[in-house]
């Protein structure tokens, strides 16, 4: 009898309307996707090597005018500033300087009337076109990094958005007392918004399995040894039903499932704890059940055979015979209390007088 399949009223939350809203509860489908193996390791954005450009003048003399300050952004070609040559004249020449490159301006000593000389850096300029993601991954893992190996990054600071970058090569120096070596990838930076120094969280894609089925991790309750979701009922409204599930393999927020669920069933995320301790819920489910098919059904959810539902009405079993109902015990057991109760009726004016006289 262990074997058995557990009573559906054992298994069943049935809740009203109003329990469904204050619990939360949201559901969503078991799916097949694909299942990444992960490496998660923390990380910063860094400029590329070849992204630096500097500014200079080919003559000393004083900057008369400025067209870009630090902060902005510059195309290659763009006029810069002008610088006024020392040599004389009336007026005396003068020289533009144009970027060299495209990015963006973070530093600058192009100041109007400021002096120049032709061995001074004028302006500094970073090409953050493609930036690069160095995170520290421990180096027990670093094996497993091969060029173009993808990777999933967030930068907190630019919001939830993810970025997918591929490995280009491991840093020159490890960390050795932190056990990490750095690895870089590239990432295309599209609107030059990654700036060098945010942080960056990591997600090294390992390996990658396709047509797993798979649930939120939130949806998973119960113990290692007695794992369990609630899904949605198929045919009940506001009914929920808890299901024993084995998992496998859990990546993120997601958890594989191997056994107890089907690709469609609406496992329920939101409210799942809350389900947890619900017991069978605010409603009755055979009074849900006898609404929903318009026949009588068991406590336990099961349908009430003939005999069931002639015994639930005071029936005599399957068979329609009645002659005989009006002598049962019953019958005459409030046959006899109620003559008892007339015989006291009558004779109660009688006592009532005889005290009187008394």
């Amino acid at each position: 009898m262990s074997a058995e399949k557990p009573a559906r009223n054992e298994q069943t939350v049935v809740l009203d309307a109003i329990g469904v809203e204050n619990l939360g509860i949201e559901t969503v489908q078991a799916e097949e996707t694909a299942f990444e193996k992960t490496i998660f390791a923390l990380g910063e954005v860094e400029h590329t090597c070849n992204s630096h450009t500097v500014l200079s003048s080919r003559i000393p003399g004083r900057i008369i005018e400025v067209g870009i300050h630090e902060g902005d952004f510059t195309a290659k070609g763009d006029i810069l500033a002008r610088v006024e040559s020392r040599q004389p004249g009336d007026p005396p020449p003068f020289v533009d300087l144009k970027s060299p490159g495209d990015g963006l301006v973070i530093r600058s000593d192009v100041h109007l009337g400021a002096p120049v000389d032709a061995d001074k850096e004028l302006l500094e300029i970073l090409d953050l076109s493609t930036v690069w993601i160095v995170a520290q991954v421990p180096q027990n893992q670093a094996s497993v990094l091969t060029e173009g190996l993808p990777a999933r990054i967030k930068v907190p600071a630019l919001g939830d958005e993810d970025h997918m970058a591929e490995f280009l090569r491991l840093a020159t120096t490890a960390d050795a007392e932190a056990g990490t070596i750095g690895a870089i990838f590239a990432l295309p930076n599209p609107g030059m918004r990654m700036r060098p120094g945010m942080r960056a969280e990591v997600s090294i894609i390992s390996s990658k399995r396709n047509s797993v089925l798979s649930i939120p991790r939130v949806a998973l309750q119960g113990d290692r040894s007695n794992r369990f979701v609630f899904i949605r009922d198929y045919e009940l409204q506001h009914a929920f039903v808890r299901v024993p599930v084995v998992i496998g393999a859990t990546e993120g927020d997601r958890v594989e499932i191997t056994a107890g669920l089907l690709p469609g069933d609406e496992v329920v995320t939101n409210g799942a704890y809350a389900l947890a301790f619900a017991g069978k819920g605010s409603a009755s489910l055979k009074e849900a059940l006898d609404a929903a098919h318009g026949h009588p059904h068991n406590e336990d959810g099961t349908e009430m055979s003939a005999e069931e539902v002639a015994a639930a009405h005071g029936g005599n079993g399957g068979g329609h015979d009645h002659g005989d109902s009006g002598n049962g015990p019953l019958t005459v057991f409030l046959a006899i209390t109620c003559g008892v109760l007339l015989v006291l009726l009558l004779a109660s004016p009688f006592v009532f007088r005889a005290r009187a006289k008394a």
